[in-house]
């Protein structure tokens, strides 16, 4: 492939995604802040789910691209290496962590009554493609030096792990689990989009800080804050009252989303 093409075919990538992007993060908002099983957050979840899932794909298209397509389409970045690192394999793992989260996401309600589904080759599948290219992009991470690469994989790794505890556990979960399954994958996806949509902005308007670790980590700290305020609420929505009897799980769902 001719530099000239490349080139074109890169920037084609860009625009799609940055395309495919704005419909999800718009998007993304409207299921926390519609009530749980409404028309509207359906539509709004909808909506942003098949963003997310065209950003996720063009990003993983355009990571690869960056690792093995042609080179020096940013003569401004120096640090060839961590430049793989940030915009190749981390871009890559971003993808998949995305789609990831929008597949877990809306698994864990079309099986609400069957987890044991989610133990398919399937689902598996996927959580494994996300360890596997998490772990990859934390290594990739140590060996640079750069501590974003490093705790973005402990995040997402950390999410499949409670994946699976909920999908492997015996014992049943009380009714409505499935709810807080559902909010934080959507939150999950989230932190992903949003890093990787940062990092197509990031380079095209301020190359002197596509490198500064504090701008990259803004959706992750957003995000990682929404999940932990989301789950204390619902835990209180959740707990007994003075008469003894809880919420119904509906409650608690809205207390969610």
């Amino acid at each position: 492939m001719c530099h000239a093409g490349g080139m074109a075919l890169f920037e084609a990538l860009v625009v799609a995604h940055v395309a495919t992007g704005v419909v999800g993060l718009t998007a993304f908002w409207g299921p926390i802040v519609t009530k749980k099983g409404a028309g509207k957050h359906r539509k709004w979840g909808r909506a942003a789910c098949y963003g997310f899932l065209g950003a996720g794909s063009l990003a993983i298209a355009m990571a690869l691209f960056s690792l093995y397509g042609p080179e020096h389409r940013h003569p401004e970045i120096t640090d060839r290496v961590l430049f793989d690192g940030l915009f190749g394999w981390m871009m890559l793992y971003l993808g998949v962590l995305t789609i990831g989260f929008v597949d877990y996401g809306l698994a864990v309600v079309r099986h609400a009554r069957d987890r044991r589904a989610l133990r398919s080759v399937r689902y598996q599948a996927m959580i494994a493609a996300v360890v596997i290219s998490g772990a990859w992009c934390g290594f990739f991470g140590y060996r640079v030096g750069h501590p974003l690469m490093m705790l973005l994989a402990f995040i997402g790794i950390v999410a499949m792990l409670i994946q699976q505890r909920y999908i492997w556990r015996r014992e049943d979960f009380p009714r409505g689990t499935h709810i807080g399954e559902h909010f934080r994958a959507l939150i999950g996806m989230g932190i992903s989009a949003y890093t990787a949509f940062l990092s197509v902005g990031l380079i095209r308007l301020i190359p002197e800080h596509v490198f500064n670790p504090a701008i990259w980590a803004g959706p992750s700290v957003i995000g990682v804050s929404l999940i932990i305020t989301f789950t204390l609420k619902a835990k209180k929505a959740a707990a007994p009252r003075v008469s003894g009897v809880s919420p119904h799980p509906q409650q608690i769902g809205d207390g969610l989303v």
